[in-house]
């Protein structure tokens, strides 16, 4: 180790604050200069309402309960004859209280049926804090602002289920290729 002499770390430390005082600064304009935001950016949960089926598991499992959830049953009518009526859980509302939430994506993780995303979006502040709370057709409005799923690892193996998927399509496509050979041979 170096020697050091009485006072150096004062000097290191001014000369920091020295080297720091000499930089021009940069700031930019916000409203005019939009942020670069990182890709992985937690802003707002989006709601993609066609996949809730209002199981209510990120509502039991929000640490802070900030998701309210109001829905009813519904009779479906039997898809086949001779089958069975179904119900079903019909959504009315979907709320989540922002003032309460510490964006902590339990909710995200927990949804089964990938209904809930994050959106970079961050612009939703309110003069309110009653306001926080958005309904719906915001968290909706939201979902369309959620970027896309970061490619796949080319050096990754394919999932089973599209190997699977593939191997079934092309059985269906030489199936089919050999009903017109066979149709045209008799």
């Amino acid at each position: 180790m170096a020697p050091s002499f009485p006072g150096s770390g004062l000097a290191k430390g001014l000369a920091v604050t020295l080297r720091t005082m000499t930089r021009k600064t940069v700031t930019r304009q916000y409203p005019e200069a939009q942020p670069e935001l990182p890709p992985r950016t937690r802003g707002v949960i989006g709601l993609f309402e066609e996949n809730c089926t209002v199981c209510m598991l990120c509502a039991r499992e929000c640490p802070d309960w900030c998701i309210y959830i109001d829905s009813h049953k519904e009779t479906v009518p039997a898809a086949a004859p001779g089958g069975r009526e179904r119900s079903r859980n019909v959504l009315d509302r979907f709320a989540i209280d922002f003032a309460l939430c510490m964006y902590c994506g339990i909710c995200i993780e927990v949804c089964p049926f990938d209904a809930l995303f994050w959106s970079p979006e961050f612009e939703y502040s309110e003069t309110d804090i009653r306001d926080l709370t958005h309904e719906r057709d915001k968290l909706r409005e939201w979902m369309w602002t959620v970027p896309a799923p970061p490619a796949l690892d080319p050096a990754a193996e394919e999932p089973k289920e599209l190997g699977a998927a593939r191997k079934t399509a092309e059985k269906l496509a030489t199936a089919a290729r050999r009903e017109p050979e066979q149709e045209g041979g008799e």
